[in-house]
């Protein structure tokens, strides 16, 4: 279900995205841009099964279902494309 790419293993990096969304497609650039490790799974492409299990982990961070969602090390979320925040979590 998830993709990983290689980086730097800072701490752990999950998002969740859409194929289709450019703001996702831009939080996937920072994160390379960055040069850390991290996972991603575009959930429009996933089964019906495993999109239902990728919306319970999502709602288990947030009560809105938007993209893109990204979890830093388990415990904190930013939805949304924002870089200041990103940069700041991803920092380890």
């Amino acid at each position: 279900m998830w993709t990983h790419v290689d980086g730097k293993e800072v701490v752990e990096i999950k998002l969740y995205a859409l194929s289709t969304c450019g703001w996702c497609k831009k939080s996937k650039d920072l994160l390379n841009e960055s040069g850390v490790a991290y996972d991603y799974v575009f959930v429009d492409q996933l089964s019906s099964k495993d999109r239902n299990t990728a919306v319970v982990e999502m709602e288990s961070f947030v009560e809105e279902q938007a993209f893109p969602l990204l979890i830093v090390g388990g415990e904190t979320s930013i939805l949304g494309f924002k870089p200041d925040m990103i940069k700041k979590a991803i920092r380890g």
